[in-house]
């Protein structure tokens, strides 16, 4: 008997467990949701092959209306550490679809590769170039039929988690004009974002052991010399991307009183009203809730309030 596919290479507590046989074992995020017709919100979903080259896929929602009207479209990125879930998780269906019926919106959620089959930055990379499929149809270039409907000068990126650290990076990147795709993005929206560093900030320092965990969570996924501080997780490290060149006019950044990422996010967003950006900066803290809760209670009436309050941002 091979001992080898009983004994673990590494813990990644609470997401993951690898055995020295290469077998991954994940311990949340593998259900998935079929895209469909939701009778509770009228929304309707489909999935679609993107980026054939590494086999991206995404989720496309729309209202299940008829209308000549031109819809705000929100580009979403899933958390899970970079290493769970996925644009087709339940919990992320039954979210959407909510945000899609609150909001009048289009959206495409981005199904992008997971560590540690493939560590970062492919998914970063990976949602790139799910921005250039996307903005292959602001130029009229594109053949999904849901994106005609979109008006491309309400253009958001939104994600929660590890997906509103990825929602900044391509906010970032849109902007650089070496990067020109042909895609502006009027804002974004920053769920609970997975920011982190090396030396502990508010409640990480006293919280010892969640500071510790997300440093395994980090270490798992991203095997860099830079560590914690590397600019991928720190948007504040050194060699990381000036916070002014954000391109985008609108940012809210969500935080949830309990999460141990709270501070990360309350510093982010005082950092970049200070920095000189020229956009507009809100952020809303939510009592008495831990990460991502309206994701995991999506019913909760915490959580219905801040899709209500994601709604008026994206139409405001």
């Amino acid at each position: 008997m091979d001992s080898s596919k009983s004994e673990i290479a590494h813990d990644v507590p609470p997401y993951l467990t690898v055995y020295k046989d290469g077998t991954i074992q994940r311990h949340f995020g593998e259900e998935i949701a079929p895209a469909s017709l939701d009778p509770a919100t009228g929304t309707l979903s489909k999935d679609l092959l993107i980026v054939p080259e590494t086999g991206v896929h995404a989720r496309l929602y729309r209202p299940n209306i008829s209308t000549d009207q031109r819809l705000p479209l929100v580009v979403y990125f899933h958390g899970g550490a970079f290493c769970i879930s996925s644009a087709f998780d339940p919990k992320y269906h039954h979210s959407l679809n909510k945000l899609v019926a609150e909001s009048n919106i289009i959206i495409v959620s981005v199904n992008y590769r997971l560590a540690p089959e493939h560590p970062l930055p492919a998914a970063f990379q990976d949602s790139w170039a799910a921005l250039h499929w996307v903005a292959s149809h602001a130029s009229g270039g594109g053949s999904e039929a849901w994106l005609s409907a979109v008006d491309f000068s309400k253009v958001f990126l939104a994600g929660d988690s590890a997906g509103a650290t990825i929602s900044y990076h391509m906010a970032i990147r849109v902007a650089d004009p070496d990067h020109n795709i042909g895609l502006k993005v009027h804002g974004i929206l920053m769920i609970h974002p997975y920011f982190w560093g090396k030396e502990p900030i508010g409640s990480e320092v006293t919280d010892t052991a969640r500071k510790a965990m997300v440093d395994t969570w980090w270490e798992f996924v991203c095997p860099s010399d830079k560590g914690h501080d590397d600019p991928l997780i720190n948007p504040f490290a050194d060699g990381a991307p000036n916070v002014t060149v954000l391109g985008c006019e609108r940012i809210i950044v969500c935080v949830a009183e309990m999460d141990i990422l709270r501070d990360r996010g309350r510093d982010y967003y005082e950092r970049v009203v200070k920095s000189g950006w020229k956009g507009v900066a809100e952020m809303v803290e939510v009592e008495g809730e831990d990460h991502v809760f309206h994701i995991l209670n999506p019913d909760g009436e915490k959580a219905v309030n801040m899709i209500k309050r994601l709604a008026t941002f994206i139409n405001q």
